[in-house]
């Protein structure tokens, strides 16, 4: 099962693909890194970021999205964009992937049970990209 993680900061959309096969995990080879939606962003915009992400779904075979979850409220809260994103990445019609929210609670205390089984420094992704390989493990993990 290939799951993409998907951390959600400014106007992008950071994505990690993780797969899992017979209990051992990979990181596929990805061609992009992120996704970006323009901040001063139109309608069409949003359109072209949602078929873009779908699109990149498709092409990896993703069956599961996991994305972490920002507070409506509060020090931590997403700003208005990102929620726009989320909502793009929930409505995508056409797909074969289910989106899953998980919040920095859950995603904390299961690597607290499940550490990672690779140091972070170890993938050779960017460091960027670092919350979203948290968060596909999670998907992983809680997607079984």
């Amino acid at each position: 099962m290939i799951v993409c993680g998907v951390e959600l900061t400014g106007s992008d959309a950071v994505v990690c693909l993780l797969n899992m096969d017979r209990g051992q995990f990979n990181l596929p080879e990805c061609k992009v890194r992120k996704l970006s939606l323009p901040k001063n962003h139109s309608r069409e915009d949003l359109k072209r970021f949602q078929a873009a992400f779908a699109e990149l779904m498709a092409e990896y075979g993703v069956t599961r999205v996991a994305i972490k979850e920002r507070m409506p409220k509060g020090k931590f809260a997403g700003d208005a964009i990102s929620f726009k994103m989320e909502a793009a990445i929930q409505l995508t019609t056409g797909t074969e992937f289910t989106v899953t929210l998980l919040p920095p609670a859950l995603i904390k205390s299961t690597l607290a049970v499940n550490p990672l089984p690779i140091a972070f420094a170890d993938t050779g992704l960017k460091a960027f990209q670092e919350a979203a390989f948290t968060t596909a493990y999670v998907g992983q993990l809680h997607g079984r």
